[in-house]
């Protein structure tokens, strides 16, 4: 989508948006300014290769930070034309990024329905050059990482996976502190039972992800246990109320103000994050015979707000650091050579 998004177009409609925000709903940023900074990021847009340099004229640069919300408003301007007048057919209709999911309610004629779907294909089609793929109407569809089926009056859900994908876990011998795998699994249990709606595909996934760990190198008598409490931790997670969830956003993020972080680069013969933690609780936190850290004050008076000590690993360099070629250097004659 970025790529194929046309810059003088895209300048100006969200110019036109941004200045008419402004006026009826923010107030507090400059449109004109903004205006400004918008054009020169994508009008200016610089690449580089070998030895030369190029200035994108058209499209979307894949890695300038504002691209992702710079998409989704662009073609929001063109939805919110389009959809009000599809309301009797879609009922549901939700776009991220350039991933599109909706209802269509179909009408009781199969030509007339044709012809309707057709037309509002031909319409969302309609703004400077954009192309959307449209899978065909269907009971059951893939969307992102979810294959939505509708049974009845219901929505079941599952997850939906490539038939290409080979999930190389990190296998058991893997230079990773012993924490990883835990995160794996919990993270996973927790996505398969968030995504998953009926008891029947939850096992499934399950059973599928504690096969694959196996045929990676992982013992049985290991990641059982870490599944068990895996999937209590889901269950958990899932009975809390939206308040109860906020309250736990709030308190994590209270932690996180009065903690430091001590960022090493991971290698199995070093000490372990606990014999770490011990270490920073003796010297730092209680020191025999001398203030705790606690109690300790600045200039001010005012006492250090430390609470905690976080230790954030880094990877160390891989094979794929070593031999992926990363710059094409001294192999050959010069781009510019070519050009000339």
């Amino acid at each position: 989508m970025y790529t194929n998004i046309r810059t003088g177009p895209a300048l100006a409609h969200v110019s036109n948006l941004l200045c008419q925000e402004a006026r009826h709903t923010f107030h507090h940023y400059d449109a004109q300014a903004l205006i400004e900074a918008l054009d020169l990021v994508f009008t200016n847009n610089i690449l580089q290769f070998g030895d030369t340099y190029w200035r994108q004229i058209s499209g979307t640069g894949m890695g300038i930070a504002p691209a992702p919300h710079w998409a989704t408003i662009y073609y929001a301007i063109h939805e919110n034309r389009v959809l009000p007048r599809w309301t009797s057919q879609i009922i549901f209709y939700r776009r991220f990024s350039d991933d599109i999911i909706g209802i269509w309610a179909c009408d009781k004629c199969p030509e007339r329905n044709n012809a309707l779907w057709t037309k509002f294909k031909t319409e969302m089609q309609q703004w400077h050059g954009l192309e959307w793929e449209f899978s065909t109407l269907s009971q059951s569809c893939h969307y992102m990482d979810l294959t939505l089926t509708i049974s009845g009056r219901t929505i079941k859900s599952t997850l939906f996976e490539k038939a290409q994908n080979l999930y190389l876990y990190l296998p058991p011998h893997s230079s990773h502190p012993r924490g990883t795998l835990q995160s794996l699994i919990f993270g996973n249990i927790l996505r398969i039972h968030r995504l998953c709606s009926t008891p029947e595909e939850i096992s499934k996934h399950s059973r599928a992800f504690h096969r694959r760990l196996i045929n990676r190198g992982h013992h049985s008598a290991t990641i059982t246990p870490l599944f068990h409490r895996a999937t209590q931790n889901a269950h958990t997670y899932l009975l809390r109320t939206p308040d109860e969830h906020t309250l736990c956003q709030r308190s994590l993020q209270a932690k996180t103000n009065n903690t430091i972080f001590s960022h090493l680069q991971y290698h199995p013969q070093d000490p372990t994050a606990r014999e770490l933690q011990h270490a920073w609780q003796q010297t730092i936190v209680l020191p025999p015979n001398d203030v705790p850290l606690s109690q300790l004050e600045n200039i001010d008076g005012v006492r250090v707000p430390i609470q905690s000590l976080t230790v954030a690993y880094s990877r160390p360099p891989n094979l794929r650091n070593h031999f992926s070629i990363c710059s094409i250097k001294n192999r050959g004659r010069t781009v510019s050579s070519y050009l000339n």
